[in-house]
């Protein structure tokens, strides 16, 4: 299915090969994707506010993901963020996570039809804030 208006969505992950799965994957079913190997390098985009859904890595060497949601809420920038982690376990801080306002908070590996369900979720919910 091809979106009409293309929804922009970023990755933030440390991790190369999820950069790359990931933007095929959006790119396949027609999104634009900016992608980002840390949280620093996404602060520095100009216009934080063209982006309709961040996809957001927990763990990352620097500035997590936690904190990169902080400082988005503390600038705020009303982001749909969905967060990915291999520690999908730790339930303090996939609680943090949604109490601060995330959309979801997925496991890695993802399944691709869950990862693309979320994302148009969080597209619907800017979509429905704007």
């Amino acid at each position: 299915m091809r979106v009409a208006n293309p929804a922009l969505i970023s990755v933030v992950d440390d991790d190369e090969s999820v950069r790359e799965s990931l933007d095929g994957l959006f790119r396949s079913v027609g999104f634009r994707v900016k992608v980002f190997p840390s949280a620093e390098a996404f602060l520095k985009l100009d216009n934080l506010s063209d982006i309709d859904c961040l996809i957001l890595d927990v763990r990352m060497p620097g500035m997590d993901g936690l904190e990169l949601q902080r400082r988005l809420i503390a600038s705020h920038h009303k982001i749909p963020i969905i967060f990915i982690t291999a520690h999908e376990s730790d339930r303090e801080v996939r609680a943090r996570a949604l109490r601060n306002g995330a959309v979801d908070f997925l496991g890695k590996p993802l399944t691709e039809d869950v990862l693309l369900r979320a994302v148009r979720a969080a597209i619907g919910q800017k979509s429905e804030g704007n």
